[in-house]
């Protein structure tokens, strides 16, 4: 069977504090002004991508697997996951802050959820002035200090705030007490998990006047209430892979295209690409993928060689 780029219909959500940016800057279909994340390659329970393009039209991600697991996974990803894809892409617009929040480890998840945890990363696409993302607390803190503030409701008085500017990377283990703000369109990557403990949501009310839950207990044992560094440095060398974040869950590098390169790889991993500006064409045997800024694509593992032509900023994520 012959394997191609994949591409998948969005899994869009509407969020209390989403906006209309998904839309206006990624030309996603969507149809309400509060749409807040374009899931763009996930097998979440109940969200499983469907693909879009091609032979395989129509077919869920999760039963092309079944049927090509390592051609579509890679060998390595196999061995480690078996017939589970690990990762899950997102663009996220936020109108208004997102809740504060923090997501558990491994264990604790497997433990409580039977999931994986979350770490994840963070792409500013765009950034409104004056934008900025919360990433832990400004000094060490402990479960005493951090919940007399929440119950003070002065927690954001002990966590570290960030301005931040288009092309910024922030990059969050698991246990980092977090929260995307008001004025930022994100590209993010994560483990494949959909487990997130809310501390505190500025007490908003949904259109029905209800608050969202809070997770206040659980997120106890979750927290690392260490200071963490969280923003990466990374070069922007042209027609080269720039790697921004390797962990043991995803590699990230940054593409400047500018160019006609060779990829030539491994089958040990999938290879997805996310378009965060400009456009590029994909080209495999002869074959021509073109992909505009808000696309994203899974190169199958089993296609070691291709090309990208084009002039466009790209994301680039495996497992290594």
């Amino acid at each position: 069977m012959k394997l191609y780029p994949l591409q998948f219909k969005p899994i869009l959500k509407e969020r209390i504090w989403g906006g209309t940016k998904l839309r206006d800057c990624l030309s996603k279909p969507i149809t309400s002004d509060i749409t807040g994340e374009s899931w763009e390659i996930s097998t979440v329970e109940n969200d499983v991508s469907v693909i879009e393009n091609g032979l395989f039209e129509g077919k869920l991600l999760t039963e092309l697997i079944a049927e090509f697991p390592k051609e579509i996974l890679g060998t390595k990803v196999y061995e480690q996951f078996g017939d589970q894809f690990p990762l899950l892409f997102k663009f996220l617009d936020a109108r208004e802050d997102l809740s504060i929040q923090v997501h558990p480890n491994d264990e604790l998840a497997k433990k409580r959820h039977n999931s994986f945890g979350k770490t994840e990363m963070w792409y500013v696409m765009q950034a409104d002035d004056d934008a900025s993302l919360i990433v832990g607390f400004k000094e060490k803190s402990s479960k005493d200090e951090y919940l007399q503030n929440l119950n003070n409701k002065t927690l954001l008085n002990i966590l570290d705030t960030k301005k931040v500017k288009k092309g910024d990377v922030f990059f969050l283990e698991t246990g980092t007490v977090h929260a995307i703000g008001a004025g930022t369109l994100i590209a993010e990557i994560q483990q494949t998990s959909d487990i997130t403990y809310r501390l505190y949501d500025f007490d908003r009310v949904d259109a029905s006047g209800k608050t969202r839950e809070l997770h206040v207990d659980l997120a106890l044992d979750a927290i690392n209430y260490n200071v963490v560094n969280t923003e990466k440095q990374y070069s922007k060398k042209e027609n080269v892979s720039n790697e921004i974040v390797d962990c043991p869950y995803f590699t990230t590098n940054f593409l400047p295209l500018k160019d006609t390169i060779s990829i030539s790889k491994s089958n040990n991993s999938f290879t997805v690409y996310m378009c965060v500006d400009g456009d590029f064409t994909l080209i495999v045997n002869g074959d021509s993928y073109h992909y505009g800024k808000g696309k994203t694509v899974l190169v199958p593992a089993a296609i070691t060689s291709f090309q990208l032509s084009g002039e466009a900023s790209i994301l680039e994520i495996y497992i290594s």
